[in-house]
Formats: structure tokens, C-alpha cells, sequence
């Protein structure tokens, strides 16, 4: 199972990391018609900082969580779900947002708030049932050496 996050991946870091400025459109990536945020309600949504672009990674309830963030465009796979989340992530209001939107009707993680990002990790808190998770930022389409993992129930 890993090795086929470790391939999507890279897939999916490939694709973002293309030559053509992100023109290219792939089914690895979230689409274009993903909603937008102002969609929810929300304000506008500008471009998402360099420090949230990236493959971030982290377990939940014993699966791997996969949030990967490209330009404005957001999409998040959890293992043994058979969709991806898709949406948006940027600022907002002063603030970094993550918005999506799950084919399967799953709001977990519909609306998050960047509490923290740097180089190697990045914190968010989702308003759905989640709550605050920590994630790893996966480098070069490799899986880091550890994944945070949540140590109380609900936290």
C-alpha cells in the first residue's frame, strides 16, 4: 500500500512540477472545475503561499492521509476511501484556507485553517470532525521516514 502512495506521489509531484507553468491538464491532479471557495460562502481565495505547495502526508485512524497543494488547487486522498477530495487553498481574509469538496459527501475535512507551515511540517485544523492534524511534507515523491500521528481521540 505504501508503494502505491509513493507512485501517486510522484505522479502527482511530476505533474505540478511540470515546465509548462501547470497548463497541462492531468487526472492525477485536482481539476480545474474544483469549487471554489467562495462556493462555501467564504471570501476570496488568493494564491496559496510557497510554503503550503507541496505533498504533505500523516495518519489518521490508522490510514495515510495525503494533502497535496498545487497553485490554487488542492486534493487530499485518504487510504481505503475510493475518491479524492478536490478544492482550493490560499489566503483568505489574512489567513491560509484549505476548502474541499468530497464526491463520497464526506465533510471531515471540508473547510481547514493553516495554524502553522515551514519547510517540513505544517499543522491545520478542520472544522469537520477531524479536528487539528499535523502533516509531513513528502519530498521528491518519497515517503518521510516518520508520519505524525494523532495521540488522543478527537484531537
Amino acid at each position: 500500500m505504501a508503494a502505491g502512495l509513493v507512485g501517486a506521489l510522484a505522479a502527482l509531484t511530476a505533474c505540478s512540477g511540470g515546465g509548462d507553468g501547470g497548463k497541462t491538464a492531468s487526472s492525477a491532479t485536482p481539476s480545474a472545475s474544483a469549487p471554489s471557495a467562495s462556493s462555501s460562502g467564504s471570501g476570496k481565495v488568493t494564491g496559496a503561499s510557497d510554503k503550503l505547495q507541496g505533498s504533505w502526508l500523516t495518519t489518521s485512524g490508522g490510514k495515510i492521509v495525503a494533502l497535496v497543494i498545487t497553485g490554487k488547487k488542492a486534493g487530499l486522498f485518504v487510504t481505503g476511501r475510493k475518491a479524492w477530495c478536490q478544492g482550493t487553498a490560499g489566503k483568505e481574509s489574512g489567513m491560509q484556507m484549505i476548502h474541499l469538496t468530497c464526491p463520497d459527501g464526506n465533510k471531515d475535512r471540508a473547510t481547514g485553517m493553516v495554524d502553522s507551515v515551514d519547510g517540513k511540517g505544517m499543522t491545520v485544523t478542520w472544522s469537520g470532525g477531524t479536528g487539528q492534524e499535523t502533516y509531513t511534507k513528502a519530498e521528491g515523491g518519497k515517503l518521510p521516514s516518520t508520519l505524525p500521528t494523532k495521540t488522543k481521540p478527537g484531537q
